[in-house]
């Protein structure tokens, strides 16, 4: 069996599928056995989970404010936030708890996940292929309820 040549034609690192060459992040990535790293909140152990920590900190923190932040408004300013609307005649309160908060969630969700593509493509990750690399043996061996593992 031929093995897969897996640097460019100038040597310079390991290719991607299409031809190019991985980033140095994403060759640290690829080298990395992550069931053999610790995994802690306040300390990440490799530069992937770094940069996924902050990217889950600072889009806590913007959902701390959106959902929060209107709230704590109307106790530190009420005579501000009770106010009317001038054009949908809400209370400022009212409008930004019920259309604000789960609106700026939104907005956040999809910016988080622009977050995470941007980490995936900058670690060489590629979510449209599966990372199992389990054999067909071990697939038949945990079907062990009398079911047929496929």
């Amino acid at each position: 069996m031929a093995e897969k040549d897996t640097h460019t034609r100038d040597g310079a690192g390991p290719a991607e599928p299409d031809g190019g060459t991985l980033t140095q992040a994403a060759q640290a990535h690829q080298n990395t056995n992550y069931l053999d790293e610790e995994v802690n909140l306040l300390s990440p152990s490799t530069a992937f989970m770094r940069d996924h920590l902050k990217v889950v900190w600072v889009s806590f923190i913007i959902w701390a404010l959106i959902v929060f932040g209107p709230v704590t408004a109307t106790l530190v300013a009420p005579e501000m936030m009770t106010t009317t609307m001038p054009v949908l005649g809400f209370p400022w309160h009212y409008f930004l708890v019920a259309f604000g908060a789960p609106t700026g969630a939104l907005i956040l969700a999809a910016i988080y996940a622009r977050q995470r593509d941007k980490l995936d493509e900058k670690y060489g990750i590629d979510p449209s292929t599966p990372a199992s690399t389990e054999s067909s043996e071990s697939a038949d061996a945990a079907a062990t309820d009398g079911g047929v593992a496929e």
